[in-house]
């Protein structure tokens, strides 16, 4: 069995510029795990980082032909493609709306061990204090909080501009909390 082969960076970069699926394959198992740890800093999902990577990788080999190396580093090269590939992804309306529809699950345990699939709004009476409020504060904080809606999407439906949603929702959070005091 013969060893695996090794480039310089140099070698590399040659390699990779021909399209040699082994360089590639060299590249990909030698950083994919730095360029990971620079993903999840920037998206803490692992699956949606994991395909980042795969997207960064992907940008990387078809565009090897612009990397100069008297720029800088492969390495360096590499970590702005992919750094720049997990900026647009969270700036992609799919990952907002990902994350305005990710279950409350992901962020909340709860401590005395019940199973937390079942508690719901109502029984913890979030939504009885919220009912509580004016009504237009009340509004704002149903759209948003209970139905997802974005601020634009709430002064469309009430048909109020985008700043006086803002407004109200902050004022609505700040009743809330002192009922919860």
């Amino acid at each position: 069995m013969t060893a695996p082969k090794t480039y310089t960076e140099t070698e590399l970069v040659t390699a990779l510029q021909m399209h040699d699926n082994e360089a590639f394959q060299y590249l990909y198992h030698h950083y994919k795990g730095a360029l990971f740890t620079v993903v999840q800093q920037i998206i803490t999902d692992k699956e949606t980082a994991a395909d980042v990577l795969q997207e960064a990788f992907v940008t990387a080999w078809k565009n090897i032909s612009k990397y100069d190396a008297g720029k800088g580093r492969l390495f360096t090269w590499l970590f702005n493609v992919t750094r720049n590939c997990a900026i647009n992804t969270t700036r992609s309306k799919a990952f907002k709306k990902q994350q305005q529809n990710d279950s409350i699950d992901n962020y909340v345990t709860y401590v005395d061990g019940k199973d937390s699939s079942t508690v719901n709004i109502n029984q913890i009476g979030l939504r009885k204090q919220v009912h509580l409020l004016r009504e237009d504060y009340k509004n704002v904080v149903e759209l948003a909080y209970f139905n997802g809606y974005t601020h634009e999407e709430i002064a469309k439906e009430l048909n109020i501009p985008v700043g006086t949603v803002k407004t109200r929702l902050r004022n609505a959070l700040i009743e809330l909390r002192k009922q919860f005091v």
